[in-house]
């Protein structure tokens, strides 16, 4: 059945609203593997079947990853780095990556979307920039090639910061210097019907201004919440009012024909001294309240009947990312299988001794069904 209308039953609330379990996750999550100390990717697989999560996002397409979630009915977003994007441009090259990488999995993985890089427009790199709707369109012609363009779309994931303005999100624009990127950009996605990525982040704002914006008001928790003063809209939560400004930028592009979804959005358990906010108490709070709010199929206030689509960040802690603290605790899950902190979802990873033996070639394991 797919995960759009897939029937959400409630087990159980606390009226705090940090503990919700539901049979199933309309949610999608991020399994970044920046890590040494991660079980194998046939152990993951059992772990999301267990909690009833049905959408993956991935920032590559491993190998070992796609072959381990053959048959599992499980659907993935592969990505391809930044590094490549410049290689996608050549047709050529990109029906080759398409032949190595997706090819062979479908329909046993259900690979739905590829993204090609990752918040681009905000680096400094003037050709990557360039490059990335050619290599967009050559990946798309490519998948047309091999009649695989009904069943995958393409896109790229953006942060945030390509809003010159997202307040009030009434009045929500691009950044007038990527106004020359994101207007064809914008016409590949109504064209090809893929959707429109975002990461978002309500933390980066909190931990910013920690003394002018209201925690309440970035955790999903109750408050008065903010009026639009053009539309009279009113925002109770932070998140919602980003998707709507990004809705209010690209119909200020012409387009009224793309969804919006978030490719990232989450909250870190700890964090450096200087990280306010980064704490276990409230990134379950952000992510209990966040899953309420979809087990509701709630929209935002200005697209009230389109309920949000979200990915959220991440499965596990990944130990090996550079940077800040919190960059490494932004798991819903240790790398042992136990939960961060409750917020419902409790799933089991199966002992080593259990799981399926991973093969190298998927097609070996395809091979070896047939036999």
């Amino acid at each position: 059945m797919a995960v759009r209308i897939c029937r959400l039953l409630l087990l159980f609330w606390l009226f705090s609203g940090q503990v919700l379990q539901i049979l199933c996750l309309t949610i999608g999550i991020n399994y970044g593997q920046i890590a040494n100390n991660l079980p194998p990717p046939t152990r993951v697989a059992g772990l999301l079947q267990s909690l009833n999560i049905s959408r993956v996002k991935l920032y590559d397409a491993d190998q070992n990853v796609l072959s381990a979630f053959l048959n599992t009915n499980i659907e993935f977003i592969i990505g391809i780095g930044n590094e490549n994007v410049s290689t996608m441009t050549d047709s050529t090259k990109a029906q080759v990556w398409l032949q190595q990488h997706v090819q062979p999995y479908i329909p046993h993985t259900r690979i739905t979307c590829i993204t090609i890089g990752n918040e681009v427009f905000t680096s400094n790199d003037t050709v990557l920039k360039s490059n990335l709707l050619p290599a967009m369109q050559s990946v798309y012609q490519a998948l047309v090639a091999l009649g695989l363009d009904k069943q995958v779309n393409v896109t790229t994931a953006h942060s945030l910061d390509i809003l010159g303005n997202s307040y009030p999100p009434s009045s929500g624009s691009f950044r007038q210097d990527l106004a020359e990127y994101i207007h064809p950009l914008l016409n590949f996605h109504s064209m090809t019907k893929s959707p429109f990525l975002v990461n978002a982040y309500p933390y980066f704002a909190y931990k910013a201004n920690p003394n002018t914006v209201s925690l309440e008001y970035v955790l999903f928790q109750p408050n008065s919440g903010i009026t639009d003063p053009n539309t009279n809209l009113n925002y109770d939560n932070m998140l919602y009012a980003q998707i709507d400004s990004v809705y209010t930028a690209i119909q200020g592009m012409g387009h009224t024909d793309i969804d919006v979804r978030i490719s990232e959005t989450g909250w870190p358990s700890k964090g450096d001294p200087d990280e306010v906010g980064a704490t276990p108490d409230n990134a379950a709070m952000y992510n209990g309240n966040l899953l309420r709010r979809i087990a509701m199929n709630q929209g935002t206030p200005l697209k009230p009947s389109v309920p949000i689509d979200i990915y959220v960040f991440a499965l596990f802690n990944e130990d090996l990312k550079p940077g800040s603290t919190s960059e490494r605790n932004y798991g819903l899950f240790y790398p042992d299988g136990t939960p961060v902190y409750n917020i419902g979802l409790h799933g089991y990873l199966r002992p080593m001794s259990s799981s399926c033996k991973l093969m190298a070639n998927p097609l070996e394991i395809l091979n070896s069904e047939v036999r």
